[in-house]
């Protein structure tokens, strides 16, 4: 199983946008192939910064999503409401 860990900074003005973009699409990304689940997490002091939280059976189900079509609809949306550079991480649990 591996886990990927998205930081997005998101325009304080596009904040509620960002997070309905999200609830609206979640169920559509816990459907894919090998996702066992999804969360959206916020920084406590920061507001307009966001993780994304998100478990995978295999890298490769991972891949496959980042090419779906429903990937390409989702990251547009979001990276519109973008302020800074997204960071990503892909990890496993080890202990």
């Amino acid at each position: 199983m591996i886990i990927r860990i998205v930081k997005l900074t998101i325009d304080p003005a596009k904040k509620e946008a960002f997070i309905s973009i999200f609830k609206n699409n979640n169920h559509h990304i816990k459907a894919c192939e090998g996702c066992v689940g999804v969360e959206l997490l916020q920084d406590q002091k920061y507001s307009n910064i966001f993780f994304t939280y998100s478990h995978w059976k295999e890298e490769t189900d991972l891949d496959t999503y980042r090419q779906s079509e429903i990937f390409g609809v989702i990251w547009k949306a979001t990276k519109a409401t973008f302020c800074g550079p997204p960071e990503a991480w892909t990890t496993r649990l080890i202990a």
